[in-house]
């Protein structure tokens, strides 16, 4: 199964379940439906055969921002769309500005139009549910929760969470990664990376300026400092009565082999995402970047982390020749993997 045909979340479903048996009732009752959405989502998006059409083929990615006005439909209200002005709507303005910074991104320093590689609109929904506490990639269009105010907050004003699921669908369309143990861990990792990387280049940070943090954004007032993940530190990001510990191994020596979120496709990802961290700080994000998109571009569906070693270092020795990577930069790659415990 894969993100084409299942759907992808920023929360992780094991700390939805960890939610779920909090001893304060109205964040056991919020996770729960939290889930039941999720899950119906999953289920309606697998049984959709045929996209939605939101490719405009050969043409200019627009961006189209719908409210869903706390509904659990998409596409309810048309808030914002290309040529629009500015909604009296925050999410709604916010949703749309980030989604110009990633396709910005895509086209200026990946040279990639839109998600698809041929001009796919970039359709946002924003207050889907009510207190929803979630955001998620369908195969088609992103989809942001308002979260409930305490624990998580609106999904759609963090430009790291946005980007992390448009890159869901640039990886449904660049290579199908499996969403399922060490190809869905990748799949989490590439959408972990750029959702890092676009925030570091809006913000003029450096690897070394960069708090490496996923999802600190959306943490609400009773989770001050904590966040979803961590690539710098996995297994750091938050330790707390609500959420639990961060499962998250950084090394194979503790990779997680069980059943439980598909196979580990958000614990696992901690590994790589380690090694994505060293490259940064060794060599610079920006060119790191470039490196990783270039490797996943020719991964298989069913890549493994030691496929995936294997092609960064190559596509490190590749743009290294083409002068678009500093030299060392193979060598930057191998040492990084080697110090998760993958070889390459």
């Amino acid at each position: 199964m894969s993100c084409s045909h299942a759907f992808c979340t920023i929360i992780p479903p094991f700390v939805l379940d960890k939610m779920a048996r909090s001893n304060r009732p109205e964040v056991a009752e919020n996770a729960r439906a939290t889930r039941e959405v999720s899950d119906a989502v999953r289920i309606e998006r697998g049984a959709r055969s045929v996209p939605r059409g939101a490719s405009g083929e050969g043409a200019d990615a627009e961006r189209k921002v719908y409210d869903s006005e706390n509904t659990r439909r998409q596409r309810v209200t048309q808030a914002r769309f290309e040529s629009d002005p500015e909604s009296g709507d925050d999410d709604v303005n916010i949703a749309f500005e980030h989604a110009g910074t990633v396709r910005e991104y895509l086209t200026g320093s990946l040279a990639r139009n839109s998600i698809d590689g041929a001009g796919m609109d970039l359709v946002l929904n924003v207050h889907y549910g009510k207190e929803y506490n979630n955001a998620f990639w369908d195969g088609d269009e992103m989809t942001f929760g308002d979260g409930d105010g305490e624990i998580f907050t609106s999904f759609a004003r963090s430009l790291d969470v946005t980007a992390h699921e448009i890159f869901h669908g640039v990886t449904q369309y660049l290579n199908g990664l499996v969403y399922r143990s060490q190809p869905g861990a990748l799949n989490e990792h590439f959408s972990d990376v750029f959702g890092s990387v676009i925030s570091q280049v809006a913000s003029g940070q450096t690897a070394h300026d960069a708090d490496w943090l996923i999802g600190n954004e959306i943490m609400g007032p009773d989770l001050p400092g904590e966040a979803l993940r961590s690539m710098k530190a996995p297994g750091t990001a938050y330790d707390n009565d609500i959420m639990g510990a961060d499962p998250q191994p950084a090394h194979m020596d503790d990779y997680y082999d069980g059943n439980a979120d598909n196979q580990g496709v958000h614990i696992n990802s901690g590994i790589p995402n380690r090694a994505f961290y060293l490259v940064a700080t060794d060599i610079g994000t920006d060119k790191a970047a470039q490196i990783w998109f270039a490797a996943f571009q020719g991964l298989d569906s069913r890549a493994d982390f030691e496929d995936a070693a294997a092609a960064l270092a190559g596509a490190a020795g590749a743009l290294t020749r083409e002068g678009r990577a500093p030299l060392g930069s193979t060598q930057s790659v191998r040492s990084a993997f080697r110090a998760v415990g993958i070889s390459s």
